[in-house]
């Protein structure tokens, strides 16, 4: 256990706060890098995503870079592919998408889909390939289980999150890709996720729910500018990816929709999710990487991620969370310009004894909120594990987390930050916040944790008023 704390503070080290020069330099080369999607309209076969490059300093879309002009172009129409909402479109998109693959190296190639309802169960996409929605057009998924096929549990997870063995796959999936592009006019994806509640809340769902969307081991994705709605399970969620920009999205489910997450990033490096509208039944950002054992065994950390421009609600979950799943780390993480209101907590880091992993070098700033129920909160105990062979010596490390510029309005609970006896909770810097409407008798409920505040109200637990020198926390 000592050597393994060890290598764990060497490695945390490093996660020192950047900065402004530095913070300079990367939004210098964000700026060189950005990128701004436009569509030509023409006939059905002749929309296009273009790229052009334009100059915005507070943009993070440049992990993507330039978004291609592919060379082929055809319709789902031109695979026989009935638009009426009854028709099964099933085989008609994997169809096209096996045909549209021989063009991955020839310029390649964009699927469109016009304005109509197409019923499909689920189907792959795959590199230097777009899928363009037109306006009016709708994705529709299928009612049937079996056009949702099962498939192998993720190595962090070890197997399906609600259920053991597999899980059912995503709506619209990729694995192993280079250059994707799902975009289009506002067009809609619809899971009809309802059936999937069903299962879940009659307790009655054999294996784990499909997601809407998931893009595995694959870099450069570009989603935007469209509506998903009613997901089964975790709307967006990219795995093990690599430069993933989500951006100008709309995001819905019922807000009793059982872990209907907005978007999830998962053991990936290099995410910009910006300006997007959310409501879910579950957080509306949860950042993750891996389950107890399994993720720790993988050792895929989630980092180089922003946050920005993000509003919402969900009455159950938190604006932004920050695990459970956290056991190959999750560090450089920026949060910033969220908006949030009618929800149960805005921004929450969970972890518990069992996950290991750290969590470091965390930046949350200038946020919003409206009738959130706890504004900030460091939560233990989901006592959710994989299976019987979880650790519970594996403890979590939780350093550096900078929490500036907060306005709550309307709270009901004070902030809750609950560490974990042994484990590092430390490091936890606030400064510039505002939690208006907490009720004296409603104090702060902090064990386990240590840092420093400067200009919080109310007045913060005794292990945040004064820690040593706080040079550190600026």
């Amino acid at each position: 256990m000592e050597t393994e704390k060890t290598y764990f503070n060497s490695i945390l080290s490093y996660f020192t706060r950047p900065s402004s020069a530095f913070l300079l330099i990367i939004f210098t080369l964000f700026t060189i890098l950005s990128i701004k999607i436009t569509s030509k309209q023409g006939s059905s076969n002749s929309i296009h995503v273009s790229s052009s490059h334009v100059i915005t300093l507070d943009s993070c879309s440049g992990f993507f870079g330039d978004v291609p002009l592919r060379k082929n172009v055809m319709s789902i129409k031109d695979f026989g592919g009935v638009g009426d909402g009854i028709t099964s479109n099933t085989e008609t998109f994997r169809r096209a998408v096996r045909y549209m693959q021989g063009f991955g190296d020839k310029g390649g190639s964009q699927l469109n889909v016009p304005s109509g309802t197409w019923l499909t169960g689920s189907f792959n996409l795959t590199s230097n390939f777009t899928l363009f929605l037109q306006h009016g057009a709708i994705i529709l998924g299928s009612q049937d289980p079996e056009e949702w096929p099962i498939i192998e549990p993720l190595p962090s997870y070890g197997r399906g999150r609600e259920r053991l063995g597999g899980r059912h796959i995503s709506l619209i999936h990729g694995d192993g890709l280079t250059n994707v592009v799902i975009t289009g006019q506002n067009g809609t994806i619809d899971g009809q996720g309802k059936m999937w509640w069903d299962l879940w809340w009659n307790r009655t769902l054999k294996y784990t729910r499909g997601h809407l969307l998931e893009l595995k081991n694959t870099d450069g994705i570009l989603i935007s500018n469209l509506t998903f709605r009613n997901s089964p399970f975790w709307t967006i969620h990219p795995v093990y990816c690599s430069n993933v920009v989500i951006k100008d999205m709309t995001i819905l489910a019922p807000l009793n929709a059982p872990n209907t997450d907005g978007i999830d990033p998962d053991s990936s490096t290099n995410i910009c999710i910006e300006d997007c509208y959310i409501e879910s039944g579950d957080d509306l950002v949860a950042i993750k990487s891996g389950w107890d054992q399994y993720g720790i065994k993988m050792a895929r950390p989630s980092s180089n991620i922003k946050v920005h421009r993000i509003s919402g609600t969900t009455p159950t979950c938190s604006g932004i969370g920050i695990g459970s799943e956290m056991s190959g780390g999750i560090f450089n993480v920026t949060i910033e310009d969220i908006h949030v209101w009618n929800s149960a907590a805005g921004v929450r880091i969970k972890t518990d004894k069992g996950r290991g992993g750290y969590i470091a070098n965390i930046t949350i700033t200038n946020i919003t909120m409206d009738r959130v129920k706890i504004p900030i909160k460091i939560s233990r105990g989901a006592n959710d594990h994989p299976d019987e062979e979880w650790d519970p010596k594996a403890l979590p490390v939780v350093k550096g987390i900078y929490i500036s510029n907060i306005v709550s309005y309307n709270s009901t609970k004070a902030p809750v930050l609950q560490g974990i006896e042994d484990a590092q909770f430390e490091g936890i810097c606030m400064r510039n916040v505002s939690l208006l409407g907490i009720a004296s008798s409603k104090p702060w409920q902090c064990e386990f944790v240590s840092g420093y505040t400067s200009d919080v109200f109310p007045l913060p637990c005794v292990q945040l008023q004064n820690n040593g020198s706080e040079s550190w926390c600026r």
